[in-house]
């Protein structure tokens, strides 16, 4: 480096070097300049400039230095080298390796570039290209650790897994002694559990077993040990052995179930989908008896037996576990007793105990058998309990009884306030719903959990100025939503995006969601710093599974959503495109004089409002100071609203793109291949719609999508012009052949087919739908026809087995509120909505979608009459927050029932 210049600039040119590595960017300037006035035409030291001013963030004078650098000096590695570290900076990874390629060739052992090339491999999956790159840092430095490790964690995610285990030991024999310093006893414990860890991946349990045995005193981790034994026994099914070993881990923690489910592997207890016999059931239960004497304090030991004990011996053992908790006031226990209403009839045994309990403490202020009288509060906890139990059954009524009853009981709990704003919410008065969680809040202003939660039914009740309001009380000073971005507050961006998206504001809803899309690719770009660090650190089993966690980081459910909800979005922007500013002015010429003045008057408003916000957010963000007296300097969001996201050409293209991630990631939801016939059929892409179609089918033919896709697919087929071009021609020739291959069209026209699926789901309102929707598709006039099938739906009631479930009907909420829409804007019937929307009224009476008597919506409802329902009211929104800790604002505050 700097070999062409004389000794004083040589040295300066290092100072370069050592200022860009040490961030003393402004010093390295100075060097620079120091050089380029004697030597302009430098390339090396113009390329360094280049590199410490995009340090600086002046990206664009960084990339005209370096390539005038590499144009005055082709044959520097140097220079190579810096334009790939530019090119890494901004994330553009294969123009950066094409760069080392280069640098390379011009010097082929340069360690410092072969490092950079075998990071920017692994963070590219290019894992051939890894392997032969660690392999010339091995050769070429021998003597590091970190080579050695390097080449063998290369050939493992080559799916090479005995090559590693050689190359480990190979490096295992350059030790003195075969012992590392005392100084690296832990990493190489972690070395030679990795080691296992890929013995048992090529199946070699026995080697794995024996080499974990011999290695024993060097492995300090003994927990880890222990397990990875384990884990080796039970596949080689020395199951004895397995067995005292899991008694061993579960005295080191016996509230492990993990430890608990390999020992009833061990000892033949473990059935699928757990079905037991009855003499399974009865070993267990004495299993978990004797381990219950053993670890008295674990509560996993009790715990375990309710999911496998059925009748009697369920209800004693539920009685023993819920009583002491009921005692000691555990605000989760119901969330612990949730998965046993799965299992089928513990529901309502469930019910009985705590019916039960609840009245004996209420009457005798003791449980029942018991003389010890209990404290007071053990009648709220019974009571909070009784009321998530009736809500998870569907009782909203009794719910909100039980959990008023509690809250008159003691008004100052606020899971009571925060639990009855959930049942509310269940119960359908989002409105309300909020409220009661801004209650919650205000009770505790510290709490960052329940003010989350607060934010969250703001946003589900539409109250999204009131919810960013909220959110930003526990953010850091200045641009509130930028923080909340840069935190990737991804729940929050989700349920705004979602609000925004009912409200109609796409944009809006665009910018959240694809804010959740960024946040993902932040993710993959994040684990570029660790290639490193984890073969420096050794810890190489969290390596490699960290980065098959990336290879499938875009299956999370969040992704999900916001894909979807970006595709969504799309699909609406093409039914519905943005008016273009003369449509709106011929739009406008229509008007009547009045109401050309009314909206002019709308308009004044709306930008008057979006210009003060923006001048308090300005005035924010000029009075904010950091700790350091610097101003924060942070990129003004050009488009706060969105609103160039609208302005795009193609919305079918944009939404393929997000498409594409989820057919590869999210392969096995409805949700996706729905999305990609709906996307398909909307660019005319028959046979990629009818692929869509077939895989709808493939997951679930009896959903009501996978029906409604089906007969509007066939539909739009059948009405097709016959084809004219070889392709038209060949698409026909494909749908031919296939069409007779689905079972629900064989012999059937698509109307028989439609009647054939109603026959088969008579009692759902949701196929009811689909088989209406369908109909009135195909048969526009049986329009009568297709609403009677909706409206003649019968909302039977759920089955209960005892007699102790209340009555609870089958109809959910939200499919209700989907056929209201479907009637109002499909079928187009006005009648037939306000007929529907007044069944379901009485059916769901908090309801404020379908204005129930109960409901905020309505006036003179029992929710209005308490003092809560000022909160409820939109025009809340308006109104002041208040900030934590600043308890001044609710001294006035009168908690109601």
């Amino acid at each position: 480096m700097g070999a062409s210049l004389p000794p004083k600039e040589a040295n300066l040119f290092k100072l370069i070097v050592k200022s860009y590595e040490t961030k003393q960017y402004k010093k390295g300037l100075k060097a620079a300049d120091a050089i380029l006035k004697k030597f302009p035409d430098h390339g090396e030291t113009l390329s360094m400039k280049g590199l410490t001013l995009n340090c600086m963030d002046r990206k664009s004078e960084a990339y005209e230095l370096v390539r005038i650098g590499l144009k005055n000096d082709l044959k520097s590695h140097v220079c190579w080298h810096v334009y790939g570290l530019l090119y890494r900076s901004d994330r553009e990874y294969r123009e950066a390796i094409k760069c080392y390629r280069n640098a390379l060739k011009i010097d082929p052992d340069n360690i410092e570039i072969l490092r950079d090339l075998s990071l920017l491999q692994a963070q590219m999956r290019d894992l051939t290209g890894f392997v032969e790159t660690r392999q010339q840092l091995l050769t070429l430095k021998p003597n590091h650790r970190m080579n050695w490790i390097g080449f063998a964690v290369s050939h493992h995610l080559n799916s090479n897994a005995l090559k590693a285990v050689e190359i480990l030991e190979a490096y295992e024999g350059t030790l003195e002694d075969d012992h590392p310093p005392d100084n690296e006893r832990c990493e190489h414990g972690e070395m030679l559990l990795y080691k296992v860890s890929l013995l048992e991946e090529s199946s070699l349990m026995e080697r794995a077993l024996q080499e974990l045995h011999k290695k024993e005193s060097k492995i300090v981790d003994k927990l880890d040990y222990k397990e990875q034994e384990v884990a080796l026994l039970v596949k080689l099914g020395r199951l004895e052995e397995g067995a005292e070993l899991y008694r061993v881990l579960l005295s080191m923690n016996p509230d492990n179930y993990r430890y608990y489910q390999g020992l009833q592997k061990c000892l033949g207890l473990n059935a699928e989908n757990s079905q037991h016999s009855p003499d399974e059931i009865e070993r267990l239960d004495d299993l978990y008896k004797s381990l219950a004497q053993k670890y008295s304090w674990s509560s996993a030991v009790k715990r375990i037996p309710l999911d496998f004990l059925q009748g009697e011996k369920f209800r004693e053992a539920a009685n023993n576990y819920i009583r002491p908790l009921l005692t000691k006031g555990v605000p989760s226990l119901f969330s612990d007793l949730s998965p046993l209403y799965d299992h089928p009839g513990k529901a309502d045994i469930l019910e009985q105990l705590i019916l039960e309990l609840e009245h004996s403490v209420r009457v005798t202020g003791a449980y029942p058998g018991r003389v010890e009288k209990e404290p007071p509060s053990t009648l709220l906890w019974a009571l909070f309990l009784l009321a998530q139990h009736y809500d998870r059954r569907g009782q909203s009524d009794m719910a909100l009884s039980k959990i008023d009853e509690a809250i008159e009981h003691t008004p100052t709990v606020i899971d009571l306030y925060s639990a009855k704003s959930r049942f509310l919410k269940h119960a359908g008065d989002l409105a309300a719903a909020a409220a009661l969680a801004d209650e919650a809040r205000c009770l505790d202003l510290a709490d960052r959990y329940i003010n989350s939660e607060c934010v969250k039914r703001m946003l589900q009740a539409d109250q999204v100025p009131l919810a960013e309001k909220t959110a930003v009380l526990f953010t850091k000073d200045g641009d509130q939503h930028n923080n909340l971005h840069d935190m990737q507050c991804m729940w929050y961006e989700l349920a705004s995006g979602e609000s925004y998206f009912r409200q109609g504001d796409l944009g809006r809803a665009l910018k959240k969601f694809l804010g959740v899309e960024k946040h993902y690719a932040d993710i993959t770009e994040d684990q570029f710093d660790f290639h490193s660090y984890c073969l420096r650190k050794m810890t190489l089993r969290a390596y490699v599974e960290m980065l098959k966690f990336q290879d499938r980081l875009h299956s999370h459910a969040y992704f999900h959503k916001a894909a979807a909800g970006a595709i969504r979005c799309y699909l609406k922007l093409y039914d519905t495109p943005v008016k273009s500013t003369s449509e709106e002015d011929d739009d406008m010429s229509k008007l009547m004089p009045s109401q050309k003045k009314k909206l002019r008057q709308k308009q004044r408003k709306a930008e008057a409002r979006a210009k003060k916000e923006a001048e308090g957010k300005t005035e924010e963000s000029n009075v904010t100071v950091s700790k350091s007296g610097k101003r924060p300097v942070k990129p003004v969001d050009p488009d706060p609203h969105g609103e160039k996201l609208l302005q795009v050409n193609d919305p079918m293209s944009e939404a393929t793109k997000y498409l594409k991630l989820l057919q590869k990631n999210s392969p096995e939801t409805v949700e996706t291949h729905l999305l990609s016939f709906e996307v398909n059929m909307r660019k005319q892409k028959i046979l990629l719609a009818f692929q869509a179609l077939k895989q709808l089918l493939r997951l679930n033919a009896e959903h009501p999508d996978s029906h409604r896709s089906l007969i509007k697919f066939f539909h739009k087929v059948d009405s097709m012009p016959a084809p004219t071009s070889d392709t038209e021609t060949l698409i026909w020739s494909v749908l031919g052949a296939e069409r007779p291959l689905i079972s629900q069209l064989q012999g059937n026209s698509l109307v028989e087919a439609n009647m054939n699926f109603l026959k088969n789901h008579q009692d759902s309102l949701m196929h009811r739908a689909a088989v209406a929707e369908a109909l009135y598709c195909l048969e526009p006039g049986r329009k009568s026809e297709s609403i009677a099938l909706i409206e003649d739906s019968n909302n039977n009631m759920v089955p209960n087995t005892n007699g102790a479930l209340g009555p609870v009907r089958e109809w959910k909420i939200k499919d209700c509120i989907t056929v209201h829409k479907l009637l109002e804007t499909f079928l187009v019937d006005d009648d037939a909505a306000l007929r529907w929307k007044k069944r379901c009224a009485e059916y769901f009476p908090y309801s404020t979608y379908f204005e129930g008597s109960c409901s905020s919506a309505v006036p003179d409802s029992a929710y209005n009459q308490n003092g809560s329902a000022n909160l409820a009211d939109p025009g809340h929104n308006a109104g002041p927050i208040a900030v934590n800790g600043n308890l001044e604002a609710f001294k006035d505050i009168k908690i109601e029932s």
